[in-house]
């Protein structure tokens, strides 16, 4: 079930979606960072595939209540995103889903696309996190820190990607690495969204169930 609230920040109320598994024992938690669409079904779909792994999933939405499933008005939506405003609103998430009755206090970040960017700028700038896990998404350098981040990293990037350049992909594993942070690196044999279930001309079922058994598992390591 899903449970609309708002999330309090600096700069006003953000809009949020919680899924939570069922009974009443502590969970830890995930905030979910939606495509350049904006939250939609898909992203609730993958908030109750965590759920049903055990994880409070927040989806989290970085558009103030705007969706689409138009392409053009999908770019305009994210050229007028800004990531500080984002930054704030990721970390009031952060505090809130730790803060929650049912939460161990313990909470990880995922996203897709611009949301899988928004994830790794997170994981740079957010060291209360326990893990982030973005898919096909990079964040721009000057949001980086310069590589560094003590939160653990697994990244899932395709090899077909239009969108995402793959070597920089690398490069920044390499440099989070270097700096002596944990960035693994995945790579498929496929093109961008690839976990877009409902879009059959980007999703690619193997790569799909490979980089979700991957994500459940490095999840349950960080997060107990």
């Amino acid at each position: 079930m899903i449970e609309r609230t708002e999330i309090a920040t600096n700069g006003g109320p953000a809009a949020a979606e919680l899924v939570l598994p069922e009974g009443d024992h502590k969970v830890p938690g995930i905030i979910v960072i939606h495509e350049w669409w904006g939250i939609n079904d898909d992203i609730r779909r993958l908030c109750g595939l965590f759920a049903a792994q055990g994880i409070a999933a927040l989806a989290v939405d970085l558009y103030g209540g705007r969706s689409t499933t138009d392409a053009a008005e999908a770019y305009k939506l994210s050229d007028e995103m800004k990531t500080p405003r984002s930054l704030e609103i990721m970390s009031a998430a952060l505090n809130t889903l730790a803060a929650h009755p049912r939460s161990t206090g313990k909470v990880a970040i995922t996203g897709f696309c611009l949301g899988g960017a928004m994830a790794l700028v997170a994981a740079c700038n957010l060291p209360a996190l326990a893990a982030s896990v973005p898919f096909y998404g990079l964040g721009k350098d000057e949001y980086l820190n310069g590589y560094k981040t003590s939160v653990p990293v697994l990244g899932h990037y395709a090899k077909n990607d239009g969108f995402i350049s793959l070597d920089r992909a690398r490069k920044i594993a390499a440099g989070v690495n270097e700096s002596g942070g944990t960035f693994e690196l995945c790579e498929y044999d496929a093109g961008h969204a690839f976990m877009r279930e409902a879009d059959p001309s980007a999703y690619h079922a193997p790569s799909a169930a490979l980089a979700w058994d991957r994500t459940i598992a490095f999840l349950k390591k960080h997060l107990g």
